[in-house]
This record gives C-alpha cells, structure tokens and sequence, in this order.
C-alpha cells in the first residue's frame, strides 16, 4: 500500500501546471488528496498534469485565475467548494520574476511581481481561511487547515538585481509569520518552504550546460540541484499530521545554500 497521509483532502495549489507547482501538485496527489491544479495561462500543461495525477488514481481538476486577481481567486475557490465542499490544504505556489538593475527597474516591473507573489498569497490565504474557519476541525486531520507559502532562499539572502523578487519572498516570511499567530487558534497551521536552486523550465540556463550547473553547485554544499520532488515531499510532510506541532516555520530546501557557502575555507 503506498503511503496516503493526505486522504480524502481536499488541496489547492496555485501555479501548477508546471515547475516546483507541478512537482507538489503531484506530490499531494500520490499522498491522497483531492488536487486542484490552478493555472492561468497554458491550459494544455495544467490538464497534463490533472491527467497524469488521474492516471495514477488520484483525483484533480484544473481551474484558471490569476491569483493577483480578486474577483478570479474568490471564483476559483468557490468552484473548488461547489465541486469538493470545502479546502483542507492551500499551496500558495503562484510567483514570478521580473528581474532589471534597480535603477533601471520599471514601477511595472515592481508592481507586477508584488502582486502575483505577494498580494497573490494574501487574497489566496484569506479566501481558504474564511472557510477553514467554517469547517474547523474534522476527522480527517488535527488541524482545520493547512496553509503552506512557497518562499525561497531569498527571503534570507539578499539578491541584488531582484529587488522586487527578494522583497516579495522576504515580505512573505512576515505575512506568513503574521498569519500563522493570527489563524492558531483557529487550529490552522500556516508554514512556508524555502527552495534553493531547483532545476525548473524557469531558471534552465542556471543548470542546462555542465558549465551552468558547475558554476551553480559551488553556491550548493550539497553538491547538486534540487528537483520538484524535492519540495513537493517537503509539502505533504508539512500538510499531514506528521507536522502537526509546526507553526510559523520557514523549512529551507536548498542543499545548504543558506549557509553561506562562501565562508566555508575562511572568511
């Protein structure tokens, strides 16, 4: 029997027809959620991935919004309920660069990325909280919810000519933190996962050619680069009752980049 902590759950993960979103996405399934795969552009990619959770006996759907989006993220959740009933677990996976020297970065440049990565997490966290508020605790978990932030390294490590992109994650390590006092209560558990380097359509140059990856292991003490699965293994652990004494927590996944490797033979 294959291990299912995550049975008759109900999951949604925003960005997830492809990349780190796909990987959880898929993740949750084998571990026996029900999976909405949220997209909002490449319909073909999101329907290959509810396809394939399908396939392997899970159950999903698809559903379009863009989740910077009011009115499209409270009509996404809405389907969900009126096709499940409610939510258990909320990925917010959803996020993007729009990378530029500070100087020359674009008020659009900016705004678009804190509005997807940002604004996206907090319209996407109040939608399933309301509900899982509504449901409180259930049989089928400890908790009344789970809500889990994809963040990244960067809410740490400064990265300079991604202003807007460090800002976003090191803004989102509050705004989780924030939420998680706010909704304990409530028995909701808030947490976020930190990737480091993972090897995703988005960042290919970073690791496509043996010189891309060499280049980028020597900021990885582990040695490799991170995969989906990676993360995704990471996020069923923190949405199933294994993790239920974790509140407020940024877990990093990244090989040890976190530890600035550039100090290891002396600073």
């Amino acid at each position: 029997m294959p291990y299912q902590p995550l049975t008759g759950q109900r999951a949604l993960v925003t960005g997830a027809n492809s990349g780190i979103g796909e990987g959880v996405a898929k993740c949750l399934g084998a571990a026996g959620a029900k999976v909405v795969v949220n997209y909002v552009t490449a319909t073909d990619a999101a329907e290959a991935v509810v396809k394939e959770i399908v396939t392997n006996g899970g159950q999903a759907i698809a559903i379009k919004a863009d989740v910077s989006k009011e009115a499209e993220v409270e009509a996404m959740f809405q389907q969900m309920f009126k096709e499940w009933g409610g939510i258990d677990i909320l990925v917010n996976n959803a996020g993007l660069q729009r990378d530029a020297a500070f100087t020359e970065m674009t008020l659009e440049q900016w705004n678009f990325v804190l509005a997807v990565n940002l604004t996206g997490n907090f319209l996407c966290a109040r939608a399933a909280a309301r509900q899982m508020i509504k449901q409180g605790v259930t049989k089928i978990s400890k908790a009344a919810g789970k809500i889990i932030c994809m963040s990244s390294v960067h809410e740490l490590i400064p990265w300079s000519g991604h202003v807007n992109y460090a800002s976003s994650k090191g803004g989102m390590r509050m705004f989780m933190q924030s939420l998680a006092q706010e909704l304990a209560p409530f028995k909701i558990r808030v947490n976020s996962i930190g990737p480091g380097a993972i090897a995703t359509p988005i960042n290919r140059p970073a690791w496509e050619t043996p010189e891309a990856l060499a280049s980028l292991c020597k900021l990885i003490p582990y040695g490799r680069v991170g995969v989906p699965d990676d993360i995704g293994k990471v996020t069923v652990f923190l949405a199933s009752d294994d993790a239920d004494y974790i509140q407020g927590q940024t877990i990093m996944v990244d090989g040890g980049m976190t530890l600035f490797p550039e100090f290891a033979h002396g600073g």
